[in-house]
Parts: C-alpha cells; structure tokens; sequence
C-alpha cells in the first residue's frame, strides 16, 4: 500500500489509480441509480402516459347550460373519470384560432365549432377494452353528440408501456455486469501497480487475509466516496429538473429515493469489495517470474 517507505512516484502512481477507480465507480453508480429511479417509479410513468388518454366530447349545439352542468356532475362521479373539462364554443374558437394564426369566424361570418368535455380517465380504465364500454356508456348521454378518440394510439400506448418495462428490467441487468466489469478491470489495473508489493509480503510470511485486508479496506473507502458522490450528482440532477419530472417522477416519495440512495452505496461497497478481493487473489497467486507480464 502507499506508506511512508515507498517511492514518491510509487505513491502518486497508486493515488491516481485509485482516483481513477473512484472516479469510474461515481460515474457506473450514477448511472444505475439514475436506472434505479426510472425502474421504481415505471408504474407512476405507465400511469401518467395512461391517464393522459381520454375523449372529446362534442356536444349539441341546442344544450343547455342546465344540461352541461349535469353532465359535468355525472362524469365527475363516474368512476372512470379523473378529470372532465367544459370548453365553450368561444374558447374552443380561440384556441383554434392561434393554431391556424388567423380569425376563421371573421372569414366565415359566425363560430361553426361546438362545445366539447374533454375527459382525462383514471389509468386502470386506459385499456382498449374499457375504452369500448366507456364510449358505449358516454353515447347514452344525451347532451352529447359525438364521442372520438384516437382508437389506435391508445393500442399502442398500451403495448409499448409493457414492452418498455420489460427492456429497462433487461437494460439494468445489463448494465449491472457491464458495470461490474468495468469496474472490476479498473481496481485490477490500480492494484496492478503494486503486485511486486503484495509479492514481497508472501515472501516475510504474511497470510492471504493479511495481504487482502490494507487493499479491501482502501478499497471500499474509495467505494463510500464514489458511491456518495454518485448520489450527490443524482440528486442534483434530479433537482434541477424538478419541474420537467412532475408527474412521471414523485420528488416528495423519499422512501423510493431513500431505497435508490442506499442501494447506490451497498453497490459501492459491494462491487469495490469483490472486485478487490478478486484483484488481489489473482495477484497472490501468481508466481514471480508471472508478474514481468
């Protein structure tokens, strides 16, 4: 290890290695706590992709205000709704308007478009099937004239929710033992420097668990500090774009985070220590003309 008799160059060389491995262990940490979160919270992702499905409901031009409110109340309690919003024609007309960029009811003399509800459904009910009893429910109200939605981007929705899952699962189990063994060749490399030591121990006496015990020790402090810089760089990440997550990640769920927060350091001791231990028995094993090589 780098003590007081060694070589300057020796010690500089044995830091760098190991800020190396440091750095390299903050930054396959991150990653996998950034996988972490994505993975934990794919049920809130699925669930906000499926409740922003939903139907525009075009009503009669003759309805009344009375009827539209009891409408509104109806839809409200059903329990497939989550969100039911009253546009009226004027509103509809202007939104239209800035999509065209022109005033279309100055070119035609009057508003030709209708008032609509637009209704948002709760994510269990966002599935082709339910859909289809839901529009047959809707139909038979009658302040409603017409009931549309886009059959076919629901059915891919749908699909590609499911097959999403299964790829982040594959892709982090993946990346777990690409990681792995990236890490695991850095801390070879870093323990690489310093076999003639680990050589001259097993020539005064010293036993395999003496020689690992210095290297595994360093080891998983550099594991600690790569594990908590990972984390450190997750959060404010997660910080910074706080806005552009919500409702697909929930920053105020600290059980969730405080699972990925620890996981991301037991994965820092963990892949630091085994990969040490490993490291450094190859090295014990190796005879001395082994290690010119």
């Amino acid at each position: 290890m780098a003590g007081k008799t060694q070589p300057q160059k020796l010690r500089k060389r044995i830091f760098k290695s190991y800020l190396t491995s440091t750095i390299s262990i903050s930054m396959v940490l991150f990653l996998i706590g950034l996988l972490g979160v994505v993975l934990l919270n794919a049920e809130r992702l699925a669930k906000y992709v499926r409740e922003n499905i939903g139907f525009t409901l075009v009503l009669k031009d003759d309805v009344q205000q009375t009827d539209i409110d009891n409408l509104l109340a109806s839809l409200k309690s059903a329990n497939f709704v989550k969100e039911a919003d009253y546009i009226d024609k004027a509103t509809a007309a202007e939104r239209l308007k800035n999509e065209l960029g022109e005033d279309f009811t100055g070119f035609l003399g009057y508003n030709p478009l209708l008032s609509s509800v637009d209704v948002k459904l709760k994510a269990d009910f966002a599935t082709p099937e339910q859909l289809v009893v839901i529009e047959r429910k809707l139909t038979e109200f009658p302040q409603i004239k017409e009931v549309s939605y886009q059959h076919d981007i629901v059915k891919i929705i749908n699909e590609n929710v499911q097959k999403i899952g299964f790829i982040l699962v594959f892709f982090a189990v993946l990346l777990l033992v690409i990681f792995f063994a990236l890490i695991s060749n850095t801390i070879r490399i870093s323990i690489y420097s310093q076999r003639f030591i680990i050589n001259t121990m097993l020539l005064v006496g010293a036993t395999d668990r003496f020689i690992r015990a210095p290297f595994i020790k360093q080891s998983i402090k550099y594991g600690l500090i790569g594990a908590l810089a990972a984390n450190v760089l997750l959060f404010i990440l997660m910080m910074s774009y706080a806005s552009e997550f919500t409702g697909i990640i929930s920053l105020d769920d600290f059980t969730i985070f405080g699972f990925v927060f620890a996981s991301v350091m037991i994965l820092g001791v963990l892949i630091s220590w085994c990969s040490t231990y490993l490291a450094v028995n190859k090295f014990i094993r190796l005879k001395f003309d082994e290690l010119f090589y």
